[in-house]
């Protein structure tokens, strides 16, 4: 299969995948519908994003791009395969929902094929809850472990501890919620196993989310528990700008900023 056919697959995966996630939250929360909005690349191609507010989910969002272009000359050095040239090509699904109950975790998910002089996957999926219930933390993991076992037996392990490792603020000595899987510069020279992979992380993490928020979404809730929500999202805020290197990977490419600050929450607190 040449890299063009690999790359429309990609794209179209992805897109689906998106459906199949605005459908599931449509499902979720019928008080609310996706706004969609595209944006163009300042190279070629562009993004679209759908955004939901509603009874649920206070701001959930879905995006998918396909962008291309060069790297800059000072970002260039940072991404794997530009020793030669600076062009690059990648598409991908990101996803970010905050809920408006606190009893509810906020997820992050994301998926994505890049193209320099060589070509790999990355992405992963994490929940951060603002009140830790360990059936919660076991369903998600054990659904994320079942997207790698069927794959790799050494997956999990491996991706976990990257996603322990990688969702942790150094300035603040924690870690962002209770982990998941994180992955980059996936490659095993099997592409199309590879592509399996990516689609059974998806798929798995959408299963995972609908039980998780479907068994907590009509609990009673107080206000002294949405503010440790959102004090909780402050930490949140925080991973995203100063850390994030998706969010560094928008902006050096020039990338939409309205869908790159997409996984900032609607609103937050400081003490």
């Amino acid at each position: 299969m040449d890299l063009n056919k690999k790359k429309d697959i990609a794209v179209e995966w992805f897109r689906s995948l998106r459906d199949q996630f605005c459908d599931a939250f449509i499902g979720i929360d019928e008080s609310g519908n996706f706004e969609r909005k595209s944006w163009p690349h300042k190279g070629k191609g562009g993004g679209e994003m759908s955004i939901m507010k509603g009874e649920v989910f206070e701001k959930v969002g879905v995006n998918i791009s396909t962008v291309s272009g060069e790297f800059s000359d000072d970002y260039r050095s940072q991404v794997k395969g530009t020793e030669d040239s600076a062009n690059y090509w990648a598409s991908g699904i990101s996803l970010v929902a905050h809920m408006q109950s606190p009893l509810v975790p906020a997820f992050h998910f994301n998926t994505r094929f890049l193209v320099t002089k060589d070509f790999w996957f990355g992405g992963g999926a994490d929940m951060t809850p603002t009140f830790v219930d360990k059936h919660d933390t076991n369903l998600f993991h054990k659904k994320l472990e079942e997207a790698c076992d069927v794959n790799d037996s050494n997956y999990y392990q491996e991706f976990k501890k990257n996603c322990d490792e990688y969702f942790y603020l150094p300035h603040r000595e924690e870690t962002r919620g209770e982990g998941g899987i994180f992955f980059d510069h996936h490659n095993t020279g099997d592409w199309e196993k590879d592509f399996k992979f990516i689609q059974d992380v998806g798929l798995k993490t959408k299963e995972a989310m609908i039980s998780i928020i479907n068994s907590h979404k009509d609990r009673e809730w107080t206000e002294e528990e949405k503010n440790e929500q959102l004090y909780k999202r402050g930490r949140y805020v925080e991973f995203n700008l100063l850390w994030d290197r998706g969010t560094l990977f928008g902006i050096k490419t020039g990338g939409s900023t309205e869908a790159i600050l997409m996984s900032m929450p609607p609103e937050a607190k400081w003490k």
